[in-house]
């Protein structure tokens, strides 16, 4: 207990920086998702390429890989004095994107056929007949899969602090330095990462629970 309360503020600070880490990773890994997604099931075949790509390249990229990518490579050649925070919101954002990419197209694919016919025999386009007939009826089996994918990017999220993001691990290898016993600060570390993940699992089962009772 002495390690938490000798060192509230470093824990504060670990917490609130994996809370935004894991919170702006999530909303731009759901719209790269939610595009990708329906660049996966577009009927133009150079945005179905691209998407294919997408998903295959990073689904299958070891997300430490994409982080030395992210750290070592980009500010190198694109963005020049960008920050580690959002070097790691990028990096897992899109690493997670495509599992959500793939969870969204699951959920399309359980849509009849013959409501997007209909939709375009009415004279709807193809991002209209997404947009209004199609994704809304397919947000209601794609919220169980996401909320698993939100809670296992938390859990990535650790990784952030071997490359000088300001999150929980991070403040644990700092108290390690200092001396605390390392199995306390495990202690408190995985208390942190609990408090997040039944939060998010709280809040899409109450999404879920929400969407069941509009059937």
């Amino acid at each position: 207990m002495d390690v938490l309360t000798h060192n509230f503020g470093l824990f504060r600070h670990g917490f609130l920086g994996t809370l935004a880490l894991t919170g702006v990773s999530a909303a731009v890994s759901l719209v790269f998702g939610v595009l990708i997604a329906a660049f996966r099931v577009s009927p133009v075949p150079p945005l179905r390429w691209f998407g294919t790509a997408w998903v295959t390249l990073l689904r299958n990229t070891p997300l430490t890989l994409l982080f030395m990518i992210a750290v070592f490579v980009v500010p190198q050649i694109l963005f020049p004095g960008i920050s580690y925070f959002a070097l790691a919101v990028g990096a897992l954002g899109c690493y997670t994107s495509a599992f959500v990419c793939e969870a969204v197209r699951s959920g399309i694919n359980t849509v009849p056929l013959g409501q997007a016919e209909a939709a375009r025999s009415l004279g709807m386009t193809f991002g209209q007949t997404l947009r209004i007939v199609v994704l809304p009826q397919a947000v209601r089996t794609v919220v169980p899969p996401v909320g698993s994918l939100m809670i296992a990017l938390t859990k990535n999220s650790a990784i952030a602090g071997a490359f000088s993001v300001a999150e929980l691990f991070a403040q644990q290898k700092r108290l390690s330095e200092l001396g605390y016993n390392i199995l306390a600060i495990f202690v408190w570390v995985a208390v942190a990462y609990l408090i997040i993940t039944f939060a998010i699992s709280g809040l899409f089962r109450l999404l879920e629970n929400r969407m069941a009772v509009t059937r």
